[in-house]
């Protein structure tokens, strides 16, 4: 089994940054795919962003050249740096590890940009 907790959410003022942390632990294989993903109110979860072992990266349209993600593989852990936030950024932030064919979620961590 694996376990996802995340931290670092928090309400912060609109043009503001946060940093979300996850760490990984339990069955993890050198081969995966962690990522992030949000949860708005009255909304379907959605992609934030996505990085490979190889630290090869994808990011949601909304989210280019504003959000960064990262890992540190020593670790099992993923970050997203996240800048210039705007209040449509406001969601409950989900860690996502996928490998060998399952999907794994961390618990949430709300996020909220006031203007």
């Amino acid at each position: 089994q694996v376990q996802l907790v995340e931290s670092g959410g928090g309400l912060v003022q609109a043009g503001g940054s946060l940093r979300l942390s996850c760490a990984a632990s339990g069955s993890i294989f050198s081969i995966n795919v962690m990522g992030w993903y949000r949860q708005a109110p009255g909304k379907q979860r959605e992609v934030v962003a996505t990085i490979r072992t190889n630290n090869s990266t994808n990011y949601a349209d909304s989210v280019k050249g504003r959000f960064t993600i990262s890992r540190d593989n020593a670790k099992n852990a993923v970050y997203l740096q996240m800048n210039s936030l705007k209040p449509e950024d406001t969601a409950v932030y989900y860690c996502n590890l996928k490998q060998r064919f399952a999907d794994y979620w961390g618990q949430g961590t709300q996020v909220t940009v006031s203007v």
